[in-house]
């Protein structure tokens, strides 16, 4: 039922986090003040 609602209609890979982890452990100073959803576009489409 929760994938009816996810518009790229499978659950995320783990990989996939630790990738926006990996992202973000890096030296990416302009981002400030910024929420990332990792949810396949579950909020916000």
């Amino acid at each position: 039922r929760i994938l009816a609602n996810v518009p790229l209609a499978r659950l995320g890979k783990a990989e996939e986090v630790a990738d926006v982890v990996a992202f973000l452990a890096t030296r990416a100073h302009y981002i400030t003040g910024s929420v990332i959803h990792i949810n396949g576009g579950l909020y916000g489409g």
